[in-house]
């Protein structure tokens, strides 16, 4: 008889970077107003990371907080799916960067870089890896840094 497997999220966590940029500052570097991006959008502040605030460092600080809060140790995960769009560099990608620097066990850490649909194809392949029975307990990071990318002119 097959073992039958149920995935579950357990923990959750987030980071954000310190560094607050309202639709007001923005106006000071391009042709906008707040009205106009809060009447468009909804948006009144992002994050904007500072040099050299890296997409790992996001999510290592991210992970840090499970870690702390879960009482879970690096050697209870077995395996490290990370996604993002915007990783530090080409190669490695931020999964065993993010191994590396926290002590994780030497498992499998592979990034996922789909953009929007990273979540979904991370628990897809995290739950259908669960299912299996090979894993048990699989670490999912999702990180991206933006900022540094944007042309903050009018054009």
């Amino acid at each position: 008889m097959a073992k039958h497997f149920k995935t579950v999220m357990t923990h959750f966590s987030r980071y954000l970077p310190p560094g607050r940029v309202t639709n007001d500052d923005l106006s000071k570097l391009m042709d906008t107003n707040d009205a106009w991006i809060t009447e468009r959008s909804g948006i009144r502040e992002r994050r904007f990371v500072e040099e050299p605030t890296t997409t790992s460092d996001l999510a290592i600080e991210a992970v840090k907080k499970i870690l702390e809060e879960s009482k879970l140790k690096p050697s209870d995960f077995d395996y490290i799916i990370a996604s993002t769009l915007s990783p530090d560099f080409y190669f490695p990608g931020i999964a065993p960067i993010v191994q590396h620097k926290l002590g994780f066990p030497m498992i499998p850490a592979v990034d996922i870089r789909v953009q929007c649909s990273a979540f979904v194809y991370s628990t897809q392949l995290a739950d259908a890896m669960i299912k299996s029975g090979q894993y048990k307990r699989i670490l999912l990071v999702f990180s991206d840094v933006q900022s540094k990318l944007l042309d903050l002119t009018t054009n």
